[in-house]
């Protein structure tokens, strides 16, 4: 097994310079990446911003294996990327197998990618595929971290009156949106033309589902090299609903002022004007709770009207960007666009009752 050394370091490398600094290694050889810093504390503001309370969540730690024995600390969850073959990567902790590494939900076009829940562990192994490059792990941990303080707005946010968490609400960093002192993924608005269906491939029964989006958010900003979460919005098992991508700071998820979608990173190569909704769990066997589905249905209803789309309808995405068209359903599944089990054969099994009761 292999440990990573301390979080804290005299002199850090920058975050996205360390992600980039594992090398290639050989089929079946342990992963040795580099280590990643823990974001540090912000300072308590003395004087909340007019519309806004005080509240603490705790920074998102980070480290991986250098090659001696263990953690510095209980890890949720295990982000994993690398350039080359998707197949043949694996993970193993302590007193267990290997397990193969999948994609789940997130897909990258030039190899693999990874999030594994960790169950608390506090070392774990990595193999790479033949020949893979730019290897590199990261574990997570969301919930045990010193405490930063964010201005959070004292008033619910909503969109078209659905009530949803907003970016502060669920103790999102907005520093690892930034990269070398700039944005990494500068917004961009398009109109909606479709909207699109995940699940996060996550633990079901999930005790902690606001922590488990924080890990999510480092996962698809800083291991994928992102810049950001990768949904519009998210929905746990009790139905409360998680403002995802940055869209600006008009308080208006998602959109813009005039109504335009900001892009997000949830269907590669059909992210321009495709709206991504994810619910946390796997739905491959078992479908959303109750609360859930309702909260999917009643924010598909809304957003579709305010857009004038009916959700029954197929149409004809046009990409924006590139012209690239593709016909699918207005509510589709992300298996609809690309290869991937997402949103669980369940899931998308009950899309088209969630079309039919999302124009009721």
């Amino acid at each position: 097994m292999f440990q990573a050394s301390s979080h804290r370091r005299q002199n850090p490398l920058s975050r996205r310079g360390m992600l980039g600094a594992a090398g290639a290694v050989a089929a079946g050889t342990a992963l040795t990446p580099a280590v990643f810093a823990a974001t540090e504390p912000d300072t308590p503001t003395p004087h909340p911003e007019p519309g806004t309370t005080p509240e603490t969540f705790p920074a998102t730690r980070t480290a991986a294996a250098t090659g001696t024995d263990s953690l510095p600390f209980a890890a949720s969850y295990v982000a994993v990327r690398w350039t080359g073959d998707r197949d043949g990567a694996g993970i193993r902790f302590p007193d267990g197998s290997w397990q193969p590494l999948t994609a789940g939900c997130a897909t990258v076009e030039d190899g693999g990618t990874a999030l594994v829940p960790a169950g608390a562990a506090t070392s774990y192994e990595v193999k790479a595929p033949r020949g893979a490059k730019r290897v590199r792990s990261l574990a997570i941990d969301p919930t045990d971290g010193p405490d930063r303080t964010f201005e959070v707005p004292s008033q619910p946010t909503r969109l078209r009156g659905v009530r949803c968490l907003s970016r502060p609400a669920w103790g999102a960093d907005e520093s690892k949106r930034y990269k070398d002192g700039k944005v990494n993924s500068p917004e961009q608005y398009y109109p909606l033309q479709t909207i699109t269906v995940h699940h996060t491939a996550t633990p079901n029964a999930d005790p902690d589902p606001a922590a488990t989006v924080r890990s999510i958010y480092e996962f698809h900003a800083i291991t994928n090299d992102w810049g950001d979460i990768g949904y519009n919005f998210l929905i746990d098992e009790a139905g409360v609903i998680y403002e995802g991508r940055y869209s600006g700071d008009d308080g208006i998820p998602a959109f813009d002022p005039d109504g335009r979608l900001v892009t997000a990173f949830h269907t590669a190569g059909f992210n321009s004007g495709n709206l991504g909704i994810a619910l946390l769990g796997t739905l491959d066997t078992r479908g959303p709770t109750h609360a859930a589905k309702a909260s999917l249905t009643r924010l598909i209803k809304v957003i579709a009207r305010f857009k004038g789309l009916d959700p029954r309808a197929r149409t004809t995405f046009v990409n924006p960007v590139n012209g690239v068209t593709r016909d699918v359903p207005l509510v589709s599944g992300h298996r609809d666009w690309l290869q991937t089990d997402c949103p669980g054969q369940t899931m998308y099994d009950l899309l088209t009752e969630v079309r039919l009761a999302a124009t009721r």
